[in-house]
């Protein structure tokens, strides 16, 4: 394994060479929090399976605590288009190393991408062993359960990717992926499905399933042939997984996304659209808008988290509104609007100058205050986000939800309120944290520790405005005290959104050459 000792070297050196310090700190609080989490659970997870009383309960809740892990681990990353590091294969295909080898590391690398799970397992598995009412050795089901998992998240990985690449598929697959992912709420809506639904997790369900399998194992019914089962599964799903690793190797991600584009430049109606910021706008600041609509609209990764903003939240949100008695129901436009603002966050708030990468030097080049370009970044943020919002308006309108001129002037002017603020630390934080990031790249790796701590710690603080404006609503019972909080928030919002660009860009001036530098660096071998 001297290729893999090498690979992991010049992973290091470039994470240590080249990322920034300044975010170890967060991604050190956030990581306690996060993981603490699910060391907790996995404690409580080994504390309830080592009882030899809870027999019968493992026989009723494992094979769906089972399927539940494999779901997290094989679905959620996509749904949120971050599935964990992974190789760089392309600076990879030049040196002599063996494809096994690659295999391997890119199996291993998988434990990124499901690392809770991994987590929450191992702790049943510890459970098992020291359960005395239970045979040690069952908990290699448990092993064997989560190599099947490393296995098939490689394959559906590798799968998912080379399918988005092509221009005609990757929004399609990310529509019907959403729509899959509500169905199981959907179901738990109705009576009668939800029953099943229940029973289907509960182990009622075919014995065949792999997660079955395991579960029958760990409990010694059939143990030959549940462990037959099992390794039946992990067997296919490491051919499957062989089998797409090998075909990536071998794809051109370049000439996929190329089929069906003639090159002939947009005319009509959409090059009339692109120039419309030029004629409302006084140049510079109509040309950065332009470029900024253009770029984006043409970014596959910015167009996969614009299409989920108006579809995975209306969708995921949709069950719980309709609910009896639900109080949600009423908020529901509001509700998703302000989710599409987390799913818009990287792109429109946090890294404006992600997808400018190297050639961001041109703003301190060219005759343009910095402050300008920051002003055009905004206004296409706001841009996008009042597009997001109107479609998800015009979605909400055709499934029937509870629509009046209420509810959309609160969604918008929530939105609206939100989005100051989040443009006054994402200014900051677009200077002083910047990062390049690959526009064509539609699934990223997981989010940098600092990304992960303005999620977690920036957008709660940034909501509190709104939080105070339904709370004056519910002291004074009317709609005049909700919206005039909203108008004084907004006002100290602009405000704060002035000293915040100032800040920024007298820290652009002060520090230019490490955030070109910092957007100017690529990923080592491994991406994330």
């Amino acid at each position: 394994m001297t290729q893999a000792r090498a690979i992991l070297w010049a992973q290091w050196r470039t994470a240590f060479n080249f990322y920034p310090r300044g975010s170890v700190a967060w991604t050190a609080i956030i990581g306690f929090f996060w993981y603490g989490f699910w060391i907790v659970a996995a404690v409580a997870a080994s504390r309830l399976t080592a009882l030899p009383e809870n027999v019968h309960l493992l026989r009723v809740a494992l094979p769906g605590t089972l399927l539940i892990a494999l779901l997290y681990w094989q679905v959620v990353p996509l749904l949120m288009a971050a599935t964990g590091a992974s190789l760089e294969l392309r600076k990879l295909q030049a040196y002599p190393i063996p494809v096994s080898q690659l295999f391997s590391i890119e199996v291993l690398l998988r434990l990124t991408a499901g690392i809770e799970m991994v987590l929450v397992l191992s702790g049943i598995a510890i459970g098992l062993i020291v359960n005395p009412a239970i045979r040690w050795w069952a908990a290699l089901a448990i092993l064997v359960y989560i190599v099947f998992n490393l296995f098939l998240a490689v394959g559906l990985r590798d799968l998912l990717l080379r399918m988005m690449a092509r221009r005609r598929f990757r929004e399609v697959i990310i529509f019907l992926l959403v729509m899959c992912s509500a169905l199981p709420q959907l179901l738990m809506t109705r009576s009668g499905a939800g029953r099943r639904l229940f029973a289907f997790f509960a182990g009622d369900a075919w014995q065949g399933w792999p997660w079955s399998a395991a579960s029958n194992f760990v409990q010694q019914d059939a143990p030959a042939v549940s462990l037959a089962i099992l390794a039946l599964w992990t067997f296919v799903a490491a051919c499957f997984g062989h089998w797409q690793f090998v075909r990536t190797i071998s794809f051109d991600k370049e000439a996929a996304a190329a089929e069906g584009n003639s090159g002939a430049a947009p005319q009509g109606f959409v090059e009339s659209f692109f120039r419309l910021p030029s004629v409302l706008l006084r140049d510079p600041l109509g040309a950065l808008v332009e470029k900024e609509i253009r770029f984006l609209v043409r970014s596959p990764r910015f167009r996969l988290v614009f299409l989920m903003g108006f579809t995975f939240g209306l969708v995921i949100l949709l069950p719980v509104s309709l609910g009896r008695g639900s109080w949600f129901g009423k908020d529901y436009l509001t509700g998703v609007s302000v989710y599409s603002l987390l799913l818009l966050s990287e792109a429109c708030f946090w890294n404006s100058f992600g997808f400018d990468r190297s050639a961001a030097q041109i703003y301190f080049l060219a005759p343009v205050p910095f402050s300008r370009v920051l002003i055009g970044k905004n206004l296409s943020a706001a841009f996008f986000i009042a597009l997001e919002l109107t479609a998800v308006t015009l979605v909400c309108g055709l499934i029937r939800m509870p629509l009046d001129l209420r509810r959309i002037a609160e969604a918008y002017a929530v939105a609206a309120v939100i989005t100051i603020f989040l443009l006054c630390a994402g200014n900051l934080m677009s200077v002083h944290h910047a990062r390049g990031v690959n526009p064509g790249t539609q699934i990223r790796s997981n989010a940098a520790g600092r990304l992960q701590a303005m999620l977690v710690v920036i957008y709660p603080v940034a909501s509190i405005p709104v939080v105070l404006a339904y709370l004056a609503r519910h002291v004074f019972d009317t709609e005049w005290a909700f919206f005039g909080v909203l108008l004084f928030d907004a006002i100290v919002g602009i405000i704060m959104y002035r000293i915040a660009l100032d800040s920024a860009t007298e820290a652009a001036d002060r520090i230019k050459e490490q955030m070109i530098a910092n957007l100017s660096t690529s990923s080592g071998p491994i991406a994330g």
